[in-house]
């Protein structure tokens, strides 16, 4: 039973429906956002009361980060979800994707997961039986990578799924697991209406998938159905 959950980017789309579906099966959640203020995020607040924590993040900036995590005074964290990501290089080819576009894919898809992971190692060795899920995606797989392009994107994710298998690593000591997971083709701001997986379905595969994950499975790479992918 996972009593205690840390998301970032909690305010639409997957994000938004794991804090959903994770406070009506009793856990509590720390629900992090940029701007948590949003209607759907209050309302959840209003009818969930203390289970619900709203705290102010932006992942890519260290200050916040720390602020947020002091905030948990050393509350044992059971789930942590780096949920939070980026994908505004979606128009952009090879000619017109730009360095700075790259670079700011590349901090909030790779670098902030580990950071954030970084700052909440103890929260997470204190509950003694931890996971962290990288919200990762297919688009990050050297195998599945049959029609190029989307270059920021996919090395961005190649990067978070190489975090992924060093923290598994070294945070094995502390009784930690850490996995990347895909959530599927979804129906958000990011996937698209055209996707063909809704959030309730994709959030509620990933729960599934997170509250099953075994010790030989640290490191792994896995779909919201539970299908192992190839790197």
């Amino acid at each position: 039973m996972i009593h205690t959950v840390f998301i970032t980017g909690t305010t639409r789309g997957i994000g938004l429906e794991l804090v959903r579906q994770f406070l009506e099966t009793g856990s509590k959640v720390f629900a992090t956002a940029r701007h948590p203020e949003t209607d759907a995020l209050q309302s959840l607040k209003a009818t969930h009361d203390d289970a619900l924590q709203l705290l102010t993040l932006d992942v890519t900036n260290r200050s916040e980060i720390e602020t947020a995590v002091s905030s948990l005074a050393g509350q044992p964290v059971n789930l942590l979800i780096n949920n939070a990501g980026l994908y505004q290089s979606r128009s952009d080819d090879m000619e017109s994707l730009k360095p700075e576009t790259w670079l700011q894919e590349f901090h909030v898809n790779a670098i902030a997961p580990f950071m954030v992971t970084r700052a909440l190692r103890p929260n997470l060795a204190a509950a003694d039986d931890a996971l962290v899920a990288m919200i990762s995606s297919k688009m990050g797989s050297m195998s599945d990578n049959t029609s190029g392009g989307a270059y920021s994107y996919r090395s961005s994710k190649a990067a978070l799924n190489a975090v992924t298998v060093s923290l598994a690593r070294d945070l094995a000591g502390d009784g930690t697991r850490v996995v990347a997971l895909h959530p599927g083709w979804v129906r958000t701001d990011m996937g698209g209406a055209s996707a063909p997986v809704d959030t309730s379905q994709s959030a509620s595969g990933l729960r599934k998938v997170m509250l099953g994950i075994y010790e030989a499975q640290n490191g792994g790479f896995f779909n919201y159905t539970g299908d192992a992918i190839p790197w």
